[in-house]
């Protein structure tokens, strides 16, 4: 009866406000994810790149976000998640203006490296404080809107991209006396003002609040969220979760012999491997990877919006059924999926022949094969390691620690995301593109046994009831 109370007492409107909220920081990546999928030959011939300085320009972004994610962790434990995400937004708008309007290379990667910083900082501190002010029954369903988000922001940039293009004639055509391609960098300021406003109608986190020792005000806000009964339930729990000889530091996550803690490891490897599988080279070089294979800018920017969508609805898909089946069978499906596809990718391409100017050329049965597995390996992944990665990163550490293990793993996995990112021109060059998917392929099949021996499950776990 006590849960059943509990539950009916559960201040849903508030909390699906302060999810809504909090996501439009996973929006934020998503969208400049997209964004950046539009602007290759903006970028390329503005400022005369070579296969490698795209790669680093792209790239650059993935270093900032790295940077952001480890501090943003660590500041979230200083001065709150609400507050390291207020100064992400304000970095993220900045980033956003002078990326469209600079025309010197090193101011435009300095921006897009301090965008960086904000997208990674969100990218952490979204899922933590989703999962700090979330009910552990539906944790799961309310963490997963991250990836909503973020495949929304990356459907509206494909969006954006496609009638910016269709304006402009192409990429690098003007619309209102500016290039099309910086449109693209400029849009990205609309909904990141929308995030900074939307910030600070939003509460700190509640266990934030207890462990810098503010036990009333977290009091207030667990009250407004779960009724006052429960709120002291929580702040008893709470209370006893944190060590009391010092307050959240990072020598929480260290251990002696193995830097790190098992479950820090843990945290690392999923982080890793979510990147590792190369879906964002999907995501960042859509459009050339179709432009490679002998498809048109305008049926590229296309293809990318039908990848969106089809990724929307299999994210829907994991929403539904996250705190049915746990965390972990998630993973092993999409895992096993990932594996599938990307090896008939990897097939698909190794058949490529070329045109006469050199292009990449598939034939009519590869084409459809690599179109085929390359919507299923998005569906695959977002149905998977791509909501319950990040689920799994807010939820699975002990309160003690958390901010500081979303650090280390949050530089991980941007980490990866950039070199990922940074080494896939130069891979598609040397190993072409059967050789790249084969490795992401290998990769696809190592986080199977990785998943099912170092993974715990996490589902209809109290936050205090994470073991470190």
């Amino acid at each position: 009866m006590v849960a059943a109370a509990s539950r009916n007492s559960v201040n849903t409107a508030l909390i699906g406000a302060i999810v809504a909220v909090a996501t439009i920081g996973g929006l934020l990546f998503g969208y400049d994810s997209g964004a950046v999928n539009g602007t290759q030959s903006g970028l390329t011939e503005e400022f005369d790149l070579s296969a490698a300085g795209l790669g680093f320009t792209v790239g650059s972004l993935l270093i900032g976000c790295a940077v952001g994610a480890f501090f943003a962790g660590r500041l979230a434990d200083a001065i709150g998640r609400r507050s390291v995400m207020i100064l992400a937004a304000l970095l993220f708008v900045a980033g956003a203006l002078v990326q469209g309007l600079t025309d010197l290379h090193a101011l435009f990667v300095v921006a897009r490296f301090a965008g960086g910083m904000a997208v990674g900082a969100a990218s952490v501190l979204s899922p933590l404080y989703i999962s700090e002010v979330a009910p552990a029954n539906i944790r799961g369903r309310l963490s997963t809107v991250q990836q909503v988000m973020i495949i929304t922001g990356l459907t509206a940039a494909f969006l954006v991209n496609y009638f910016l293009a269709q304006s402009a004639g192409n990429s690098l055509g003007d619309v209102a006396g500016i290039a099309a391609w910086r449109w693209m960098y400029l849009a990205q300021a609309v909904p990141a003002v929308v995030f900074l406003v939307a910030l600070f109608f939003i509460p700190e986190s509640p266990r934030y609040l207890v462990s810098r020792g503010r036990v009333d005000e977290a009091r207030n806000v667990l009250t407004r969220l779960f009724g006052g009964e429960e709120a002291n339930r929580k702040i008893g729990d709470i209370e006893a979760s944190f060590s009391k000889d010092h307050r959240p530091s990072f020598r929480d996550v260290t251990a002696p012999g193995t830097v790190f803690r098992p479950i820090v490891w843990a945290g690392i490897m999923l982080a890793t491997f979510q990147q590792f599988v190369g879906i964002n080279i999907i995501f960042y070089y859509g459009e050339t990877l179709w432009k490679l294979a002998g498809i048109s800018e305008e049926v590229a920017l296309e293809r990318n919006i039908i990848s969106g969508l089809v990724s929307i609805a299999a994210v829907f898909a994991a929403l539904l059924v996250i705190d049915k089946i746990g965390r972990k069978p998630l993973l092993l499906i999409g895992s096993t999926g990932m594996a599938v596809t990307l090896g008939a990718m990897a097939w698909a391409f190794s058949g490529a022949g070329s045109d006469a100017a050199g292009n990449l050329m598939l034939g009519e049965t590869e084409g459809f094969t690599a179109l085929v597995a390359a919507n299923l390996y998005v569906i695959f992944f977002n149905m998977s390691w791509g909501p319950v990665m990040w689920v799994m990163l807010g939820e699975m550490f002990p309160n003690q620690m958390r901010g500081s293990a979303l650090a280390v793993a949050g530089l991980a996995q941007w980490g990866a995301n950039y070199l990922v990112v940074q080494s896939f021109p130069a891979m598609a060059d040397g190993l072409g593109l059967a050789g790249t998917y084969a490795l992401y392929t290998v990769a696809a099949v190592i986080s199977i046994f990785l998943v099912r021996s170092f993974i715990k499950e996490t589902k209809g776990k109290e936050l205090e009831e994470m073991e470190g």
